[in-house]
């Protein structure tokens, strides 16, 4: 499989749910904050997004408090 590839996993998981869980906020509110769509945000969270913006990932990091690294993680 090229690194171009569209199909199949993408060896990086999400870490968007348990990031909301332990600060208590729902999926509704980060997107207002961030100003991204629920759709978009619940495609990233099931580790279906093949691809985000920085400047989407930043806000996504700004709003959750955490770093990059919280956020995306290799998956095994």
């Amino acid at each position: 499989m090229s690194p171009a590839d569209d199909e199949g996993p993408t060896g990086v998981h999400c870490r968007l749910d348990e990031l909301l869980a332990d600060r208590g906020m729902t999926l509704t509110r980060l997107s207002e904050l961030v100003g991204v769509s629920i759709v978009n945000l619940s495609i990233l969270k099931n580790d279906r997004a093949r691809a985000i913006r920085f400047s989407t990932l930043t806000a996504i990091c700004a709003a959750l408090d955490c770093e990059i690294g919280d956020l995306l993680v290799r998956a095994d």
